[in-house]
């Protein structure tokens, strides 16, 4: 008998015979069978801004959120929340896999932070900064918020990157769906 025609050894109680493929999760960036994930992002104005006169291309996060970046995947929904105007003021879809850059692009109060962990993103809908919506009249609406004291629901807030209930989600992207329609509304 030559090793070729020989047979592999039957398994042994009740563990299936192992194929010999590796277990460890892809990270291919494609939602393989999982329901899509939606996130809001913490932006300070400044990064905001950046990240518009990029044409909503591409989105930078913080080095020490890479486990949560890589969780996301082409197609999974993200909004913006933005600090000092306490807004949400834009809803992206997620276009590309996670990916490593350290082109300075958006600013953070830590010197050697340069949001290294960067994924293509199309926009949504963005709206002018007049029209952001306040975040104060959708927080009671809102399970995410509810972890915390109504008194200190801008702790909700804090932070860079987080994962949201799709209805949370929904809620917040009907708002400035709406807020879009009324400005096309008036302008004519």
């Amino acid at each position: 008998m030559t090793d070729e025609e020989q047979t592999a050894p039957a398994p042994t109680g009740d563990r299936p015979e192992k194929s010999g493929r590796s277990r460890r999760k892809r990270k291919s960036g494609r939602s393989e069978g999982r329901s899509l994930q939606y996130w809001m992002l913490v932006s300070s104005p400044d990064n905001f801004r950046k990240t518009r006169e990029l044409g909503f291309t591409i989105q930078g996060l913080k080095s020490r959120h890479r486990r949560r970046v890589e969780t996301m995947r082409v197609g999974d929904r993200l909004l913006y929340y933005v600090t000092g105007r306490m807004g949400f003021a834009a809803t992206v879809t997620i276009a590309s896999p996670m990916y490593e850059d350290h082109t300075p692009t958006w600013r953070s109060a830590r010197r050697d932070e340069d949001y290294p962990w960067r994924v293509h993103i199309r926009p949504d809908i963005v709206l002018e900064d007049p029209d952001w919506i306040p975040a104060k009249d959708l927080a009671y609406r809102l399970d995410y918020v509810r972890k915390w004291p109504p008194e200190h629901w801008t702790l909700a807030f804090q932070g860079h990157i987080h994962a949201l209930p799709r209805t949370d989600f929904g809620i917040i992207e009907d708002e400035i769906a709406r807020s879009a329609r009324l400005k096309r509304s008036l302008a004519g």
